[in-house]
């Protein structure tokens, strides 16, 4: 039965997408089956894998009707084996604002993901940057969140937000567990970030993750290619790096 985790925070630009992407590509090579859900109408994690132009049915039509399952896509079984995702388009924006007409509109995604849990080890959720409903829907169907978050100060309130509406969450899903606080996109020669990863460690100890994500343009690059930092040239570091942080997802369970 898979290991559900939502990766989230309601501030945009912390690094969701490329830690879903990556982190999912690295339990991979740990031999773990992986499904990766794209929860943003943006798409971006869809498009992280070269995936938009084939994705005929979305997310968003698993959503709107019970009846339709989850379109499971496979990423590219020859570089990435045992990877699969749920791709999203824009069109999900607008089916945000139509469940919140529908009955049991906070579970969709719960009860779409039971259908195939038994499926994969772990099933990483990409969320967009607001406490929608989009995103409330990948929290219930989630037992862990994973939470991204640049060393910068206006970057704390963010995470104090996401805190609590985790905690509201529970009143849903009380299996709900804050999996760990991720320091992405870090540079370690900027004064600024250095105090604040400093103070994030004192303040919420051991879920901060002992990896940290230096900021690294091959990261980047990969994404816009199609492919993850495992499949890119000039990406070793960084794959080291994901490879990391995914030994400490699967050793928190």
């Amino acid at each position: 039965m898979a290991r559900i985790i939502a990766v989230a925070n309601q501030k945009g630009g912390v690094g969701k997408t490329t830690t879903t992407a990556n982190l999912g590509a690295a339990l991979t090579m740990l031999d773990h089956r992986v499904l990766l859900v794209d929860m943003d109408p943006q798409g971006n994690l869809t498009a992280a894998f070269g995936l938009e132009k084939q994705a005929e049915c979305t997310v968003a039509d698993a959503l709107l009707d019970r009846r339709v399952p989850l379109p499971i896509v496979p990423v590219n079984p020859a570089t990435h084996p045992r990877l699969d995702l749920v791709p999203s388009a824009i069109p999900l924006a607008m089916a945000e604002a139509a469940l919140s007409n529908k009955l049991g509109r906070e579970l969709r995604l719960r009860d779409q993901l039971a259908g195939v849990q038994h499926a994969y080890d772990y099933i990483l959720i990409d969320t967009p940057p607001a406490l929608g409903l989009l995103t409330i829907n990948a929290l219930v169907a989630a037992t862990g969140v994973i939470v991204p978050t640049e060393a910068r100060f206006f970057s704390l309130q963010g995470l104090q937000m996401l805190q609590e509406s985790v905690d509201e969450i529970m009143y849903l899903n009380p299996r709900l567990t804050l999996l760990g606080i991720l320091l992405s996109k870090l540079d370690r020669r900027l004064r600024e970030e250095r105090a604040v990863a400093e103070y994030l460690r004192e303040r919420w100890g051991a879920l901060v993750f002992q990896t940290e994500i230096s900021a690294n343009s091959k990261i980047l690059e990969a994404g816009s290619a199609g492919t993850s930092v495992f499949r890119y040239a000039g990406a070793e570091r960084a794959a080291e790096l994901y490879l990391a942080l995914a030994r400490e997802v699967v050793e928190r369970g």
